[in-house]
């Protein structure tokens, strides 16, 4: 594998993807694909080779510096390239560009709006906040997107932060649901899509029940697409 090009850096601005690690005051760098890299630092089977761009150990990598083959042995005992660039992202840090951080910062907020927007409602209303009004809440509220956690990680704590600027309210509901057998098929897949079914019974008249527990502000979105797949032969009901 190789590097492809060299781009100049100034000292705000990586222009790689690079884990680094630090011992007897040299440095150590590998360029990496940073999604493979933080997955395999997190403990992911993922082949070495692929998460490293370079089979080349660096001291510099913006300046093509490459390690001397003393201090390799010295600081790591080896110099085989893959079980130090090993250590190198286990032990070290990975420090991402500019451009990959903020691409995947706007990936994760999109994430974020959308499990806020899916599985909370305005209590007001009780029904989902738009998409926009919570954007604008987190914008107002400063809320920072954290690039190490996933997105589910983050949401209920995001939600406290907006609840002084925004009405949220996570409440679930339990729907009892009814539908005749030739709608299983349709039907179990709908409802499997919004979660996962239990109480699930077949009726001596050959109707089918079952149980989900959903966010209260997809109730309605669950309601339409089971009316529509069979043509209003359904009945529901909230469990108390």
């Amino acid at each position: 594998m190789s590097i492809k090009g060299k781009q100049t850096m100034d000292h705000e601005r990586v222009s790689f993807n690079l884990a680094k690690f630090k011992k007897n005051g040299i440095m150590f760098e590998v360029a990496i694909n940073p999604d493979l890299a933080i997955d395999f630092k997190n403990g992911k089977s993922i082949d070495l080779k692929e998460v490293i761009r370079s089979e080349k150990i660096f001291t510099d990598v913006k300046k093509g510096v490459f390690s001397q083959e003393h201090d390799l042995k010295e600081v790591f005992g080896t110099t085989d390239i893959l079980a130090i660039a090993k250590i190198i992202l286990m032990e070290g840090e990975i420090q991402l560009t500019e451009e990959y951080r903020e691409k995947q910062r706007e990936e994760k907020k999109k994430k974020i709006v959308y499990l806020i927007h899916r599985n909370g409602v305005d209590p007001r209303t009780n029904l989902p906040n738009p998409v926009q009004r919570i954007e604008n809440a987190m914008e107002q509220a400063k809320v920072g997107i954290d690039m190490y956690k996933s997105a589910e990680e983050q949401v209920d704590e995001i939600i406290k932060k907006l609840r002084p600027i925004l009405p949220i309210s996570t409440e679930k509901k339990r729907v009892h649901i009814k539908f005749p057998s030739e709608y299983a098929g349709k039907a179990y897949s709908i409802i499997s899509g919004f979660g996962k079914p239990d109480k699930e019974q077949w009726k001596n008249d050959g109707s089918f029940e079952c149980e989900i527990e959903i966010p209260a502000g997809i109730e309605p979105d669950l309601y339409e697409k089971l009316n529509s797949a069979t043509k209003g032969n359904i009945q529901t009901k909230i469990v108390k």
